[in-house]
């Protein structure tokens, strides 16, 4: 008796767990505007360490940034003023794996778009244009990308296509690679690295908070920000991308742009 009963628990339970699997492998083939729409909620994948596009206020525990305000302004369009738009944290390593397997529905998270990861996930219209450039200390003799020679370090973030771009346009340079922004920022101030280097935005977050940091060289890339969406979902993407134009259309998109880059017209979508 007992070995029967254990025989009928084990096959319950082979069978929720084989039910469990089917489910979660599933979750990244629904579609996702008819889900969005049945929720009342659309996940978003953000940053929270990126001063300007999505940094965790620690006073109120939520994350602001232009990102945000996009991806609120986005979520209110498609779904209406009642739409829910629930944030992730992400990182330049884990946005593309959390996306994929369905634990959130975009990433709009300073994410460049590129031909290479156009193979794993369909990007939007560009929603902010941005460049690469170089945070130095005000007192660096550093004047650009073409002034980087062999006994320069330069900090840039794992993951993320700013490795490759300055591989590419300093070969010389070292390159030290950190797990994201506040540890790169770190390591330049500790004197780790004599250059950091991203996206200009990013770059001119910091400066506005650490007045002993300047960019140099204005900026030797074009990175478009784009909000990366799973391949297969194109009536989300459509709608993604009716919001953006209606955003432009009626100046919400300039309202939030003015709000977060009050003195810095290089990344506006015209």
């Amino acid at each position: 008796m007992r070995k029967k009963t254990f025989f009928s628990y084990f096959i319950l339970g082979l069978a929720l767990f084989g039910f469990a699997g089917c489910k979660s492998g599933n979750v990244a083939d629904l579609n996702i505007l008819e889900t969005a729409e049945t929720s009342n909620e659309i996940v978003w994948g953000v940053k929270n360490d990126t001063r300007l596009f999505g940094l965790m206020d620690i006073p109120s525990r939520e994350v602001k940034g232009f990102d945000i305000d996009i991806a609120k302004a986005i979520t209110e369009k498609i779904l209406g003023r009642d739409g829910h738009a629930n944030f992730v944290e992400v990182t330049s390593k884990t946005r593309i794996p959390l996306l994929k397997n369905g634990n959130i529905d975009a990433i709009i998270a300073t994410m460049t778009i590129s031909e290479e990861r156009k193979k794993q996930v369909d990007f939007s219209d560009v929603y902010f244009d941005a460049g690469q450039s170089l945070l130095v200390n005000k007192d660096s003799d550093i004047q650009g990308v073409d002034t980087l020679d062999e006994n320069d370090t330069v900090l840039a973030v794992k993951g993320s296509t700013s490795a490759v771009n300055i591989r590419k346009a300093s070969p010389k340079a070292k390159i030290l690679e950190l797990e994201n922004y506040a540890e790169a920022f770190t390591a330049l101030q500790a004197g780790q690295g004599d250059a950091m280097t991203t996206d200009n935005a990013i770059l001119l977050g910091m400066a506005s908070e650490n007045p002993d940091y300047k960019l140099v060289g204005g900026t030797f890339t074009e990175e478009p920000y784009g909000i990366a969406i799973n391949k297969g979902q194109d009536d989300f993407r459509k709608a993604v991308n009716q919001a953006l134009k209606e955003m432009h259309e009626d100046g919400t998109y300039d309202e939030i742009y003015e709000k977060w880059f009050p003195n810095d017209d290089t990344g506006r979508v015209k």
